[in-house]
């Protein structure tokens, strides 16, 4: 029997509109702090940027800071910090974001200028150049010269994935970005740029239908071409382990990444998995930490993941469940591993009890709940919630559902799950040796 939903369950009010361009709107007010987050997401991130053009979603975020024909070069950024707010934009595996976190009292020249932006950036073939300088510098800093730069997050994608989509190097190719002219650049524009292929919200104290009002002052005239059609981003059902091995001439320890293909966004397998990665892999209590820390001492920490550029709730599947763990020479990579299987194994085999399973919902639900009360930009974490639900499932409501979905996981579902996803024959190896070891 499932588990009843908790009172202390995320519910937070969302109003969707969309308006006459095609832009959709995710209201959502919480008056209890004078605190306005604006954020605005386009369809478009590492995997759905086109063949031969690798790269070119994270360029392209940078490009959208460079000034419009109303606001100059760094312009925006000066009247967010002038009005007591902060900004940042990032480019995770679907989506591109910009936000701003302003006193509520700002929300219309938030607004204003988010819809500037949308309209297009101004740039010239000099701030291309800038751009894609610093972008390729910024590879260097932190991947090709930083020891675990690309471990294992983009040295996983490449080996697990056979689609090109999900398995090339999302953050920048040096020969694509070199190869970006200014003609592309407004290609990619028009093309993913549109009202029609982004999300529009806004999260905190505001009322609601005069945010709409506004929002429609500002937006609804944006010309929009219709959405990019999408990619096939699909990944064949993995049936043999596979091991791969690399050297980190930077790296002084070896390190060992265990991915396993994840089931589809939405399903009770999917949730599933989010409750047996609090089981084995999340806080010093799971089962993994106890196993290879605390009673074998192969490694001082388990890190892991369901998603490498956040979390399970805002990116769309194909995705992978991945362990990592760096520990000393001595101890064998195929060690660690059988430690792992030792541990994974009777998840396959028995049903859990309802006592441990309730412990991962909580664990769950507490998870969720820092990820929306985001600390370091207030009202951002729910923000980027109502947009990833808005985007990848069509509803940003659906965020009211997650707990109900972790509750109706049964034993039955994570012993279903287990023995589909956690089976060796799903199971990707990545051992990554130690260049600069003494």
């Amino acid at each position: 029997m499932a588990a009843s939903i908790s009172p202390f369950a995320l519910q937070v009010s969302v109003e969707r509109h969309r308006l006459a361009n095609g832009l959709r709107v995710v209201l959502s007010p919480d008056r209890s702090a004078p605190v306005v987050c604006v954020a605005v997401y386009y369809h478009v991130g590492m995997r759905l940027e086109p063949q031969g053009r690798t790269g070119f979603a994270h360029l392209f975020e940078h490009l959208m800071f460079q000034g419009s024909p109303s606001l100059a070069k760094m312009e925006l950024v000066r009247l967010v910090q002038q009005n007591g707010g902060t900004l940042n934009g990032s480019t995770r595996y679907d989506f591109t974001n910009y936000f701003e976190v302003m006193p509520s009292t700002a929300l219309e020249l938030a607004l204003w200028m988010e819809a500037d932006r949308m309209r297009g950036p101004v740039i010239t073939q000099a701030e291309l150049d800038n751009q894609r300088d610093v972008v390729k510098n910024e590879i260097r800093v932190n991947v090709l010269n930083q020891p675990y730069g690309s471990f294992p997050w983009i040295d996983m994608q490449e080996r697990a994935y056979s689609n090109w989509h999900n398995s090339h190097n999302g953050y920048g190719d040096m020969a694509d970005l070199d190869a970006a002219s200014l003609a592309d650049v407004q290609a990619f524009f028009d093309t993913y740029y549109s009202p029609a292929n982004a999300v529009l919200v806004v999260v905190g104290d505001i009322e609601p239908s005069e945010t709409l009002v506004l929002a429609r002052k500002y937006f609804e005239e944006i010309p929009a071409t219709p959405a990019p059609a999408a990619p096939d981003i699909s990944e064949p059902r993995q049936t043999e382990a596979r091991r791969f091995s690399r050297t980190d001439p930077l790296a002084n320890r070896p390190a060992l990444a265990v991915s396993y293909h994840l089931p589809e966004r939405g399903t009770p397998q999917f949730y599933a998995m989010g409750l047996i990665h609090q089981l084995l892999a999340a806080g010093d209590d799971s089962l993994l930490h106890h196993e290879l820390v605390t009673r074998r001492g192969y490694t001082g920490e388990v890190d892991a993941s369901l998603n490498f550029l956040g979390h399970m709730h805002n990116a769309q599947t194909p995705l992978l469940w991945t362990v990592v763990a760096v520990h000393d020479d001595e101890v064998a990579a195929d060690a660690i591993v059988e430690a792992m299987e030792g541990v994974i194994a009777p998840l396959r085999e028995t049903l859990v009890d309802a006592e441990t399973l309730e412990r991962a919902r909580t664990k769950a639900r507490a998870s969720l709940l820092r990820t929306a009360g985001d600390s370091v930009y207030p009202r951002f974490g729910l923000a980027d919630l109502l947009a990833a639900f808005e985007l990848l499932e069509g509803d940003a409501s659906h965020v009211n559902e997650i707990d109900a979905r972790f509750a109706a996981i049964t034993p039955e579902i994570v012993l279903e799950t287990a023995r589909e996803v956690l089976r060796p024959t799903n199971r990707n190896v990545l051992v990554l040796e130690a260049g600069a070891a003494s």
